[in-house]
């Protein structure tokens, strides 16, 4: 029987300069400005910092809701896709879709970021890129000549930040910096954390239970930390186990309501729930949907749980006023 390489499972193939080359090709999304083309959405991609090589996939409801005639105002969802820190962009064909059905389906003004992958870039790029993309947005609020989409349409006082996997760790972790930044006039009305990525050196009772999972079996979830933590760290830095100790915890009191979705199948599942009574523990208000049956991704690949997942988000936004 052959060795099991989790390079080989992620389509990865390591480089002696310590970066990845990407052997799965997905032709890109292109965006689409045509209304009358048949799209619910239409779509942009805007440069984010140039140095970065980082931008920005805006999405906008055809169909805008109004009062008395007026075009309403809409929630922003600041989203940040999966893909376990290596894989994925904001124009692959599964987090366009995402964008697509945030914007049409809530209706909000969806922002899908690109940020930068490992092991190209470490964390903590990821992170500061989710800063830059929300500085962004915060631009527009006050910028005369801002992105006219997110200026027109956006409610700035009901944004909200949105991530599945690692994005929903990069969701938790931009939740904590934001805390001690001056966002004025953008307003956060709450954190979305769906099957969010974290981790540790002790394993725990679903993960070895899980251990050959199809999609994330532990070499992969190793593999992705190991490429994606700062050099010299392990599994149990604040990065990938935000139950450690450290300053973080200090702040959680602070944090905005969260909703964290997750499924028993998860090899990550006893890492997601004790991250919910860590929250709870610290006062933070959350709203946790935990599903028995599932595993990681299946709202990206089955349509009923895929909408399951979408009106929670859109309850959540919806009845949640901005801290």
């Amino acid at each position: 029987m052959s060795k099991f390489d989790p390079y080989e499972h992620l389509n990865i193939s390591p480089n002696p300069d310590g970066s990845v080359t990407r052997l799965l090709k997905v032709p890109p999304v292109p965006t689409t400005l045509d209304e009358d083309s048949g799209v619910v959405a239409v779509s942009k991609d805007i440069p984010l910092n140039p140095e970065k090589k980082t931008w920005v996939r805006l999405f906008r409801p055809t169909k805008l809701p109004s009062n008395d005639n007026e075009v309403a105002r809409i929630p922003i969802i600041l989203y940040f896709h999966g893909g376990g820190w290596v894989v994925f962009q904001a124009s692959d064909p599964v987090v366009h879709e995402r964008g697509t059905h945030f914007a049409s389906q809530t209706p909000a003004i969806c922002v899908s970021v690109n940020f930068r992958l490992a092991p190209e870039s470490r964390l903590p790029a990821q992170y500061d890129d989710a800063v830059d993309a929300l500085l962004w947005v915060k631009k527009q609020a006050v910028d005369p000549n801002g992105e006219p989409w997110i200026r027109d349409y956006g409610d700035f006082s009901r944004t909200y930040l949105y991530g599945c996997s690692n994005g929903a760790n990069i969701t938790f972790h931009l939740g904590i910096r934001t805390l001690d930044m001056d966002l004025e006039p953008l307003k956060i009305g709450g954190l979305v954390i769906n099957q969010p990525m974290f981790g540790g050196a002790q394993r725990t009772k679903s993960e070895l239970r899980f251990a050959a999972d199809q999609l994330l079996p532990l070499p992969v979830l190793d593999l992705m930390w190991q490429l994606a933590l700062p050099k010299g760290t392990d599994r149990n830095h604040r990065y990938c186990n935000p139950m450690v100790d450290g300053a973080h915890r200090n702040l959680l009191p602070r944090l905005y309501r969260c909703l964290v979705i997750g499924y028993g199948g998860d090899p990550m599942i006893d890492r997601q729930q004790d991250f919910v009574q860590m929250l709870v523990m610290n006062g933070v208000m959350v709203e946790a949907r935990f599903d028995d049956v599932g595993f990681h991704g299946i709202d990206l690949v089955d349509p009923r749980r895929s909408a399951v997942v979408m009106n929670m988000v859109k309850e959540f936004i919806w009845s949640s006023p901005a801290k």
